[in-house]
Protein backbone atom coordinates (compact mmCIF):
# COMPACT_ATOMS: atom_id res chain seq x y z
CA UNK A 1 0.00 0.00 0.00
CA UNK A 2 1.70 3.24 -1.16
CA UNK A 3 1.27 6.65 0.61
CA UNK A 4 -1.94 8.51 -0.19
CA UNK A 5 -4.01 5.68 -1.29
CA UNK A 6 -7.60 5.99 -0.53
CA UNK A 7 -8.96 3.38 1.80
CA UNK A 8 -12.14 1.55 0.56
CA UNK A 9 -15.13 2.04 3.42
CA UNK A 10 -15.30 -0.12 6.10
CA UNK A 11 -17.04 -3.24 4.78
CA UNK A 12 -15.38 -3.79 1.59
CA UNK A 13 -14.55 -6.58 0.02
CA UNK A 14 -11.75 -5.15 -2.06
CA UNK A 15 -8.08 -6.58 -2.47
CA UNK A 16 -6.49 -3.87 0.01
CA UNK A 17 -2.85 -5.01 -0.05
CA UNK A 18 -3.62 -8.42 0.91
CA UNK A 19 -6.67 -8.03 3.25
CA UNK A 20 -9.34 -9.65 1.78
CA UNK A 21 -12.76 -8.60 3.81
CA UNK A 22 -13.84 -5.59 5.80
CA UNK A 23 -11.18 -2.39 6.44
CA UNK A 24 -9.97 -1.14 8.94
CA UNK A 25 -10.69 2.41 9.92
CA UNK A 26 -8.17 3.71 11.69
CA UNK A 27 -8.62 7.00 11.38
CA UNK A 28 -11.96 6.55 12.51
CA UNK A 29 -10.79 5.13 15.63
CA UNK A 30 -8.14 7.51 16.66
CA UNK A 31 -11.22 10.15 16.11
CA UNK A 32 -13.82 9.32 17.92
CA UNK A 33 -13.94 10.82 21.21
CA UNK A 34 -15.43 7.86 22.94
CA UNK A 35 -12.49 6.08 22.03
CA UNK A 36 -10.34 6.51 25.13
CA UNK A 37 -7.66 3.57 25.06
CA UNK A 38 -5.84 1.69 22.33
CA UNK A 39 -4.01 -1.19 23.32
CA UNK A 40 -1.49 -2.49 20.56
CA UNK A 41 -0.34 -6.20 20.95
CA UNK A 42 0.79 -9.26 19.55
CA UNK A 43 4.02 -11.97 19.23
CA UNK A 44 7.22 -10.05 19.89
CA UNK A 45 9.24 -8.48 16.98
CA UNK A 46 6.05 -7.99 14.82
CA UNK A 47 5.62 -4.05 14.97
CA UNK A 48 3.99 -3.24 17.52
CA UNK A 49 6.34 -0.40 19.09
CA UNK A 50 6.21 1.42 15.84
CA UNK A 51 2.23 0.87 15.04
CA UNK A 52 1.59 2.57 18.56
CA UNK A 53 3.86 5.31 18.23
CA UNK A 54 2.63 5.54 14.71
CA UNK A 55 -1.00 5.89 16.03
CA UNK A 56 -0.10 7.83 19.05
CA UNK A 57 1.44 10.35 16.57
CA UNK A 58 -1.53 10.38 13.99
CA UNK A 59 -4.07 10.91 16.67
CA UNK A 60 -1.73 14.24 17.87
CA UNK A 61 -1.35 15.63 14.87
CA UNK A 62 -4.40 14.69 12.71
CA UNK A 63 -7.17 14.01 15.25
CA UNK A 64 -6.13 16.79 17.58
CA UNK A 65 -6.02 14.43 20.84
CA UNK A 66 -3.56 14.39 23.45
CA UNK A 67 -1.85 11.40 23.44
CA UNK A 68 0.01 9.60 25.57
CA UNK A 69 2.20 6.28 24.41
CA UNK A 70 3.19 3.98 26.91
CA UNK A 71 6.05 1.72 25.70
CA UNK A 72 7.71 -1.56 27.29
CA UNK A 73 10.09 -1.37 25.09
CA UNK A 74 13.52 -2.26 26.46
CA UNK A 75 15.37 -1.71 23.08
CA UNK A 76 14.35 2.02 23.40
CA UNK A 77 13.67 2.43 19.48
CA UNK A 78 10.34 4.93 20.77
CA UNK A 79 12.56 7.10 22.22
CA UNK A 80 15.07 7.48 19.31
CA UNK A 81 12.08 7.77 16.66
CA UNK A 82 10.44 10.63 18.29
CA UNK A 83 13.50 12.32 19.33
CA UNK A 84 13.87 12.18 22.35
CA UNK A 85 17.27 11.00 24.68
CA UNK A 86 15.18 8.72 26.87
CA UNK A 87 12.09 7.76 27.55
CA UNK A 88 11.35 7.06 31.80
CA UNK A 89 7.83 6.17 34.07
CA UNK A 90 7.18 9.57 33.60
CA UNK A 91 5.23 11.02 30.29
CA UNK A 92 7.74 13.13 28.35
CA UNK A 93 6.26 15.72 25.42
CA UNK A 94 7.62 15.21 21.67
CA UNK A 95 8.61 18.11 20.38
CA UNK A 96 8.47 19.34 16.73
CA UNK A 97 5.04 17.81 15.72
CA UNK A 98 2.56 19.24 14.11
CA UNK A 99 0.18 20.72 17.27
CA UNK A 100 -2.46 23.32 14.46
CA UNK A 101 -5.35 21.03 15.64
CA UNK A 102 -4.41 21.46 19.57
CA UNK A 103 -2.79 17.69 19.68
CA UNK A 104 0.02 16.78 21.74
CA UNK A 105 2.11 13.72 21.79
CA UNK A 106 3.51 12.68 25.02
CA UNK A 107 5.55 9.18 25.53
CA UNK A 108 6.95 6.99 28.47
CA UNK A 109 8.74 3.80 28.85
CA UNK A 110 7.35 1.53 32.01
CA UNK A 111 9.93 1.68 34.53
CA UNK A 112 8.88 -1.99 36.18
CA UNK A 113 10.61 -1.45 39.16
CA UNK A 114 9.70 1.74 39.86
CA UNK A 115 6.14 1.46 38.89
CA UNK A 116 5.89 -1.60 42.14
CA UNK A 117 7.96 1.08 44.30
CA UNK A 118 4.99 3.59 43.55
CA UNK A 119 2.68 1.30 44.11
CA UNK A 120 4.06 0.49 47.35
CA UNK A 121 4.83 4.35 48.59
CA UNK A 122 1.20 4.75 47.48
CA UNK A 123 -0.35 2.46 49.37
CA UNK A 124 1.12 1.76 52.74
CA UNK A 125 3.36 3.91 55.61
CA UNK A 126 6.55 5.04 54.73
CA UNK A 127 7.90 3.48 57.58
CA UNK A 128 6.04 -0.01 55.64
CA UNK A 129 7.95 0.99 52.71
CA UNK A 130 11.33 0.89 53.83
CA UNK A 131 11.11 -2.61 55.07
CA UNK A 132 9.24 -3.44 51.44
CA UNK A 133 12.20 -2.08 49.84
CA UNK A 134 14.71 -2.99 52.09
CA UNK A 135 13.99 -6.70 51.84
CA UNK A 136 16.04 -8.37 49.37
CA UNK A 137 12.74 -10.85 48.39
CA UNK A 138 10.91 -7.99 47.08
CA UNK A 139 13.98 -6.36 45.37
CA UNK A 140 14.63 -9.60 43.57
CA UNK A 141 10.46 -10.24 42.87
CA UNK A 142 10.05 -6.46 42.03
CA UNK A 143 12.98 -6.51 38.97
CA UNK A 144 12.77 -10.10 37.91
CA UNK A 145 9.87 -12.01 39.25
CA UNK A 146 7.77 -13.59 36.29
CA UNK A 147 4.48 -11.50 35.04
CA UNK A 148 6.07 -8.51 37.16
CA UNK A 149 6.40 -6.59 33.87
CA UNK A 150 3.06 -7.59 32.80
CA UNK A 151 1.44 -6.79 35.88
CA UNK A 152 3.36 -3.41 36.45
CA UNK A 153 1.94 -2.45 32.89
CA UNK A 154 -1.71 -2.70 34.07
CA UNK A 155 -1.03 -1.10 36.98
CA UNK A 156 0.34 1.99 34.74
CA UNK A 157 -2.48 1.85 32.79
CA UNK A 158 -4.51 2.47 35.72
CA UNK A 159 -2.67 5.72 36.76
CA UNK A 160 -2.99 6.92 33.64
CA UNK A 161 -6.70 6.34 33.05
CA UNK A 162 -7.29 7.64 36.81
CA UNK A 163 -5.56 10.68 36.48
CA UNK A 164 -8.05 11.67 33.34
CA UNK A 165 -5.45 13.85 31.74
CA UNK A 166 -5.05 12.20 28.67
CA UNK A 167 -8.01 12.18 25.65
CA UNK A 168 -6.13 9.01 24.19
CA UNK A 169 -3.28 6.42 25.75
CA UNK A 170 -1.63 4.04 23.50
CA UNK A 171 -0.11 0.63 25.33
CA UNK A 172 2.03 -0.93 23.54
CA UNK A 173 2.45 -4.44 25.27
CA UNK A 174 5.50 -5.89 26.59
CA UNK A 175 7.80 -8.14 24.14
CA UNK A 176 6.18 -11.54 26.15
CA UNK A 177 6.97 -14.82 24.97
CA UNK A 178 2.86 -14.98 24.85
CA UNK A 179 0.97 -11.90 23.89
CA UNK A 180 -1.88 -13.48 26.25
CA UNK A 181 1.14 -12.75 29.03
CA UNK A 182 -0.72 -9.23 29.33
CA UNK A 183 -3.89 -10.93 29.70
CA UNK A 184 -3.07 -13.45 32.19
CA UNK A 185 -0.36 -11.71 34.37
CA UNK A 186 -3.38 -9.75 37.12
CA UNK A 187 -4.71 -12.96 37.28
CA UNK A 188 -1.39 -14.96 38.04
CA UNK A 189 -0.77 -12.37 40.91
CA UNK A 190 -3.96 -12.90 42.08
CA UNK A 191 -2.88 -16.60 42.46
CA UNK A 192 0.48 -16.14 43.92
CA UNK A 193 -0.98 -13.74 46.53
CA UNK A 194 -3.71 -16.32 47.32
CA UNK A 195 -1.40 -19.31 46.98
CA UNK A 196 -1.35 -21.94 50.01
CA UNK A 197 2.29 -21.18 50.61
CA UNK A 198 1.76 -17.16 51.68
CA UNK A 199 -1.79 -18.03 53.30
CA UNK A 200 0.78 -20.02 55.74
CA UNK A 201 3.55 -17.54 55.61
CA UNK A 202 0.94 -14.88 57.16
CA UNK A 203 0.04 -16.70 59.62
CA UNK A 204 2.76 -15.47 62.15
CA UNK A 205 2.48 -12.23 60.91
CA UNK A 206 -1.23 -12.38 62.08
CA UNK A 207 -0.96 -14.16 65.53
CA UNK A 208 1.03 -11.86 66.90
CA UNK A 209 4.72 -11.48 64.94
CA UNK A 210 6.46 -14.37 66.36
CA UNK A 211 9.00 -16.06 64.15
CA UNK A 212 7.69 -18.49 61.56
CA UNK A 213 10.51 -21.03 62.87
CA UNK A 214 8.97 -21.07 66.56
CA UNK A 215 5.67 -22.08 65.35
CA UNK A 216 5.62 -25.83 65.91
CA UNK A 217 2.02 -27.04 64.99
CA UNK A 218 1.60 -30.42 63.38
CA UNK A 219 0.41 -27.95 60.37
CA UNK A 220 2.39 -25.88 59.98
CA UNK A 221 5.81 -27.36 61.30
CA UNK A 222 5.89 -29.73 58.56
CA UNK A 223 5.21 -27.37 56.37
CA UNK A 224 7.92 -24.92 57.33
CA UNK A 225 10.76 -27.73 57.44
CA UNK A 226 10.16 -29.44 53.72
CA UNK A 227 10.06 -25.59 52.30
CA UNK A 228 13.12 -24.72 54.25
CA UNK A 229 14.87 -27.60 52.70
CA UNK A 230 13.91 -26.60 49.56
CA UNK A 231 14.46 -22.71 49.82
CA UNK A 232 17.18 -22.46 52.28
CA UNK A 233 16.29 -20.54 55.87
CA UNK A 234 17.59 -17.24 54.36
CA UNK A 235 15.48 -16.99 51.32
CA UNK A 236 12.60 -18.49 53.67
CA UNK A 237 12.92 -15.72 55.98
CA UNK A 238 12.97 -13.34 53.60
CA UNK A 239 9.98 -14.26 52.02
CA UNK A 240 8.00 -14.55 55.42
CA UNK A 241 8.89 -10.76 55.81
CA UNK A 242 8.07 -10.27 52.76
CA UNK A 243 4.57 -11.24 53.09
CA UNK A 244 3.97 -9.72 56.28
CA UNK A 245 5.19 -6.32 55.50
CA UNK A 246 2.85 -6.82 51.98
CA UNK A 247 -0.18 -8.23 53.99
CA UNK A 248 -2.08 -4.70 53.72
CA UNK A 249 -1.76 -4.53 50.46
CA UNK A 250 -2.78 -7.42 48.83
CA UNK A 251 -6.17 -6.73 48.31
CA UNK A 252 -5.28 -3.62 46.31
CA UNK A 253 -3.01 -5.68 44.37
CA UNK A 254 -6.35 -7.76 43.44
CA UNK A 255 -8.82 -4.64 43.18
CA UNK A 256 -6.62 -2.82 41.51
CA UNK A 257 -6.24 -5.56 38.91
CA UNK A 258 -9.93 -6.42 38.70
CA UNK A 259 -10.65 -1.95 37.97
CA UNK A 260 -7.98 -2.53 35.32
CA UNK A 261 -9.89 -5.36 33.84
CA UNK A 262 -13.28 -4.11 33.59
CA UNK A 263 -11.28 -0.96 32.05
CA UNK A 264 -10.38 -3.23 29.42
CA UNK A 265 -13.48 -4.81 28.69
CA UNK A 266 -15.24 -1.50 28.46
CA UNK A 267 -16.10 -0.18 24.95
CA UNK A 268 -13.28 3.20 25.74
CA UNK A 269 -10.67 0.65 24.80
CA UNK A 270 -9.95 -1.03 21.65
CA UNK A 271 -7.26 -3.52 20.57
CA UNK A 272 -5.60 -3.58 18.11
CA UNK A 273 -3.81 -6.93 17.01
CA UNK A 274 -0.26 -6.27 15.52
CA UNK A 275 0.90 -9.31 13.27
CA UNK A 276 3.03 -9.64 10.46
CA UNK A 277 2.53 -12.17 7.79
CA UNK A 278 4.63 -15.00 9.54
CA UNK A 279 2.68 -18.45 10.57
CA UNK A 280 3.53 -17.97 14.31
CA UNK A 281 2.76 -14.46 14.61
CA UNK A 282 -0.54 -14.53 13.03
CA UNK A 283 -1.20 -17.79 14.88
CA UNK A 284 -0.46 -15.43 18.18
CA UNK A 285 -2.72 -13.06 16.83
CA UNK A 286 -5.23 -15.76 16.73
CA UNK A 287 -4.73 -16.97 20.11
CA UNK A 288 -5.70 -13.15 21.35
CA UNK A 289 -8.23 -12.63 19.14
CA UNK A 290 -10.04 -16.10 20.68
CA UNK A 291 -9.23 -15.16 24.14
CA UNK A 292 -10.32 -11.31 23.97
CA UNK A 293 -13.82 -12.55 22.39
CA UNK A 294 -13.97 -15.13 25.37
CA UNK A 295 -13.03 -11.81 27.70
CA UNK A 296 -16.07 -9.78 25.96
CA UNK A 297 -12.96 -7.42 25.46
CA UNK A 298 -13.49 -5.01 22.50
CA UNK A 299 -11.24 -5.81 19.88
CA UNK A 300 -11.14 -3.27 16.83
CA UNK A 301 -8.97 -4.77 14.38
CA UNK A 302 -5.82 -6.36 12.99
CA UNK A 303 -2.58 -4.45 11.47
CA UNK A 304 -0.23 -6.00 9.04
CA UNK A 305 3.10 -5.09 9.10
CA UNK A 306 5.62 -5.64 6.34
CA UNK A 307 3.66 -6.68 3.76
CA UNK A 308 4.51 -7.17 0.26
CA UNK A 309 3.36 -5.96 -3.16
CA UNK A 310 4.27 -5.61 -6.73
CA UNK A 311 3.12 -2.49 -8.20
CA UNK A 312 2.82 -4.76 -11.70
CA UNK A 313 -0.35 -6.52 -12.00
CA UNK A 314 -1.26 -8.83 -14.72
CA UNK A 315 1.74 -10.87 -14.79
CA UNK A 316 2.10 -14.01 -12.93
CA UNK A 317 5.29 -15.52 -11.46
CA UNK A 318 5.46 -18.46 -14.08
CA UNK A 319 4.80 -16.06 -17.06
CA UNK A 320 7.50 -13.70 -15.76
CA UNK A 321 9.77 -16.70 -15.25
CA UNK A 322 9.24 -17.97 -18.68
CA UNK A 323 9.86 -14.79 -20.38
CA UNK A 324 13.15 -14.34 -18.33
CA UNK A 325 14.00 -18.62 -19.32
CA UNK A 326 13.40 -17.34 -23.18
CA UNK A 327 15.74 -14.04 -23.24
CA UNK A 328 18.33 -16.35 -21.31
CA UNK A 329 18.08 -18.91 -23.98
CA UNK A 330 18.62 -16.12 -26.58
CA UNK A 331 21.45 -14.36 -24.62
CA UNK A 332 19.67 -11.08 -24.62
CA UNK A 333 18.49 -8.45 -22.42
CA UNK A 334 20.36 -10.32 -18.99
CA UNK A 335 18.84 -7.35 -17.26
CA UNK A 336 15.07 -7.55 -18.20
CA UNK A 337 15.54 -11.33 -17.57
CA UNK A 338 16.69 -10.63 -14.06
CA UNK A 339 14.07 -7.94 -13.47
CA UNK A 340 11.85 -10.25 -14.87
CA UNK A 341 12.94 -12.91 -11.90
CA UNK A 342 12.68 -10.43 -9.40
CA UNK A 343 9.53 -9.77 -10.02
CA UNK A 344 8.40 -13.51 -10.21
CA UNK A 345 9.94 -13.71 -6.47
CA UNK A 346 8.24 -10.62 -5.07
CA UNK A 347 4.79 -12.06 -6.55
CA UNK A 348 5.41 -15.81 -5.14
CA UNK A 349 6.15 -13.74 -1.56
CA UNK A 350 3.23 -11.36 -1.92
CA UNK A 351 0.59 -14.83 -2.71
CA UNK A 352 2.23 -16.74 0.18
CA UNK A 353 2.00 -13.49 2.85
CA UNK A 354 -1.90 -13.48 1.42
CA UNK A 355 -2.47 -16.92 2.11
CA UNK A 356 -0.87 -16.59 6.17
CA UNK A 357 -2.64 -13.33 6.34
CA UNK A 358 -6.23 -15.43 5.41
CA UNK A 359 -5.77 -18.22 8.25
CA UNK A 360 -6.79 -15.38 10.59
CA UNK A 361 -8.90 -13.24 7.91
CA UNK A 362 -10.94 -16.61 7.22
CA UNK A 363 -10.86 -17.34 10.69
CA UNK A 364 -12.19 -13.70 11.75
CA UNK A 365 -14.01 -12.67 8.62
CA UNK A 366 -15.76 -10.03 10.93
CA UNK A 367 -12.67 -8.37 12.40
CA UNK A 368 -11.57 -5.68 10.12
CA UNK A 369 -7.97 -5.51 8.89
CA UNK A 370 -4.83 -3.36 7.20
CA UNK A 371 -1.64 -3.91 6.36
CA UNK A 372 1.70 -1.78 6.36
CA UNK A 373 3.58 -2.46 3.40
CA UNK A 374 7.04 -3.26 4.10
CA UNK A 375 9.66 -0.02 4.04
CA UNK A 376 12.64 -0.30 2.75
CA UNK A 377 14.35 0.95 6.19
CA UNK A 378 13.41 0.60 9.46
CA UNK A 379 11.57 4.01 11.16
CA UNK A 380 14.08 6.17 13.13
CA UNK A 381 12.30 9.24 13.59
CA UNK A 382 9.43 11.48 13.52
CA UNK A 383 8.75 11.69 9.63
CA UNK A 384 9.35 7.69 9.26
CA UNK A 385 5.84 7.51 11.78
CA UNK A 386 4.09 9.79 9.74
CA UNK A 387 4.76 7.72 7.31
CA UNK A 388 3.26 4.62 9.30
CA UNK A 389 0.57 6.31 10.02
CA UNK A 390 -0.77 7.24 6.78
CA UNK A 391 -0.20 3.55 5.24
CA UNK A 392 -2.20 2.37 8.08
CA UNK A 393 -5.26 5.51 7.56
Amino acid sequence: MGAGTQSPSAGSSTDYSGVVGEVLDVDGLLADPAIRIVVCCGAGGVGKTTTAAAIGLRAAEVHGRRTVVLTIDPARRLAQSMGLSELDNTPRQVKGIDGENGGELHAMMLDMKRTFDEVVQQHTTPQRAAEIFANPFYQAMSSTFAGTQEYMAMEKLGQLRSADEWDLIVVDTPPSRSALDFLDAPARLSRFLDGRMLRMLLAPARSGGRSMFSLVTASFGLFSRTVQKVLGAQLLTDLSGFVAALDSMFGGFRQRADETYRILQDPQTAFLLVAAPERDAVREAAYFAERLVAERMPLAGLVLNRMHRSEVTGLPAEESEAAADELDAAGENQLTAGALRIHANLVRQTEREQRVAATFTDAFPAVPAVSVTAQPADVHDVDGLRTIGALLA
